[in-house]
């Protein structure tokens, strides 16, 4: 047989191949994804939000789970939001095994998330067993041990977010995470300014939705001059639903077995632990949380912002929270002073200036069941607010919606008629799933529309409150410079007052 040289046998085979190719499904059969077009991630934080989805994305044959990390060991500390939101039976269910998770009510943390992911790709490769999936306490033994992680799904705490990030984006791999990026403006900076670095690597911030088009209608009944010029938009919520706090504990409860306290506490010196600083319930405390804004706010103002062409946080912030008394050694009321955790429910003020595509305008946020006075647009159809809601008022109307800008409509009806020609417009249901998104986006190494930059507006603004509330009156915002310009003291609360050594962000 005559020798063929490589360069000609490589040049022979092109050509072959071009008119040969087999399409992958083909091969593999339909639904095949080959193991090198797998996206290998590591989950960090596994506790009941990362659990919950885990359940719908470990079946997508696009993603394989390599490994897990949390800083606690065991079920121990966690709650659920109702006795219906039962995370074992469905992970039960998925998996085929009555029995997994034993008799605990919740289950979360390393264990239980290393089990699931060991169990259930044992099952879909009928084996007895599999153990491919390592587990970490220290997410940074983990992106130093675990080569061939692609990309790393972060659900922890707010306060712990920015060391997770910057870490990762440091070690070359794709970011995916839940909001709010972290609760200091400065270390959300400091992870913005390092995504500029990076352009190669995706980002994906989970709280993305591609609802864009009730928005739009909105933006168009505005630009078409229904409600006049654009004053006010108020956006309210019945959050928060976990148990908050208004003082710190004096009590000194054992730090639970199998639990890293310190690694919980993050960049933060240390400080006496107390579970109800942790798991489901840290989101009041300003050490730990970002409060009710950066729960829900994002979700609802993220798709506003990008709808009008809002491009920086506002230039002035004022908040309005409620106070506590409690009863001293004397038998007096007094105030419970509160510099520690966010409002049992609070009002929130910010003022944007004109951007390109709006004018200026006032956004309001109320949460713990406060909400706007009954307008008498709502009062002439003998109707009244929904527990949560969004509102745009003009100097010549107003058009309501749902949390989320749901079903918009300009109100009263009567006006709504004259505008559209009927009661209400069809509702819309736009599909895209944001898991689909940030896979998609990494598979194609094109960037996410839910990248960590395209957030920075909202995810500034809603730290800004954090700042306001603490400072207790109305603070003055230069965003070029990130500094509050009224009150010289107020800046403090734009970064994290001290540092464990080794975990500082500069």
């Amino acid at each position: 047989m005559k020798k063929i040289k490589r360069r000609d046998f490589l040049n022979y085979t092109g050509s072959a191949i071009a008119f040969t190719v087999i399409p992958r499904n083909v091969l593999g059969g339909v639904g095949f994804v080959a193991p090198s077009d797998r996206i290998n991630i590591g989950l960090i934080g596994v506790g009941m939000q990362q659990m919950g989805e885990l359940i719908n994305l470990i079946p997508d044959k696009r993603v394989h789970i390599v490994s897990v990390c949390d800083p606690n060991k065991y079920p121990i500390g966690y709650h659920q939001w109702g006795p219906g939101s039962d995370l074992k039976k469905s992970v039960r269910k998925l998996l085929g095994d009555s029995t997994w998770g034993g008799e605990v009510n919740v289950t979360a943390g390393r264990d239980c998330g290393q089990s699931f992911v060991n169990k259930y790709y044992a099952k879909e490769r009928n084996k007895n067993s599999y153990s491919g999936c390592t587990a970490y306490s220290d997410f940074r033994e983990m992106l130093e041990k675990e080569n061939d992680i692609d990309a790393v799904k972060i659900v922890v705490p707010d306060h712990a977010y920015p060391p997770i990030i910057l870490k990762a984006l440091e070690k070359n791999k794709h970011v995916i995470s839940h909001k709010p990026l972290g609760n200091r403006v400065h270390e959300t900076r400091a992870i913005f300014e390092a995504v500029k670095s990076k352009p190669n690597l995706i980002t994906h911030m989970l709280a993305w939705s591609a609802i864009h088009d009730r928005y739009q209608t909105v933006k168009k009944w505005i630009d078409d001059g229904v409600i006049g010029n654009l004053k006010e938009i108020h956006n309210w919520s019945y959050r928060p639903v976990w148990q908050q706090w208004q003082t710190t504990f004096k009590d000194r409860p054992e730090i639970p077995e199998g639990f890293d306290w310190d690694l919980w506490l993050g960049a933060w010196p240390d400080r006496p632990y107390h579970p109800n600083y942790t798991h489901t319930v840290y989101r009041g405390w300003y050490d730990f949380g970002a409060g009710s804004i950066a729960d829900m706010g994002i979700y609802s103002l993220w798709p506003l912002f990008t709808t009008l062409g809002v491009d920086a946080p506002p230039f002035a912030v004022e908040t309005m929270g409620t106070t506590t008394k409690t009863i001293g050694e004397f038998d007096e009321m007094k105030d419970v002073p509160n510099s520690v955790a966010f409002p049992l429910s609070s009002i929130v003020r910010w003022k944007f200036s004109a951007s390109e595509n709006c004018g200026p305008f006032d956004l309001f946020w109320y949460d713990g069941g406060m909400r706007p006075p009954t307008p008498p647009e709502l009062e002439v159809d003998n109707k009244v607010f929904e527990s949560e809601g969004m509102m745009f008022v003009g100097d010549k109307g107003k058009i309501l919606g749902g949390f989320r800008c749901e079903n918009p409509v300009i109100i009263p009806v009567s006006k709504m008629i004259e505008v559209t020609g009927s009661k209400e417009i069809p509702r819309s249901r736009t599909s895209v799933n944001s898991t689909d998104v940030w896979i998609e986006a990494i598979l194609n190494n094109k960037q996410s529309p839910g990248n960590f930059l395209s957030s920075w507006p909202i995810i500034e603004t809603a730290h800004l409150a954090a700042a306001a509330f603490r400072t207790g009156k109305k603070i003055n915002y230069d965003h070029k410079n990130m500094t509050i310009t009224n009150i010289q003291d107020a800046n403090q609360y734009l970064y994290r007052s001290e540092y464990r050594k080794g975990w500082e962000i500069k």
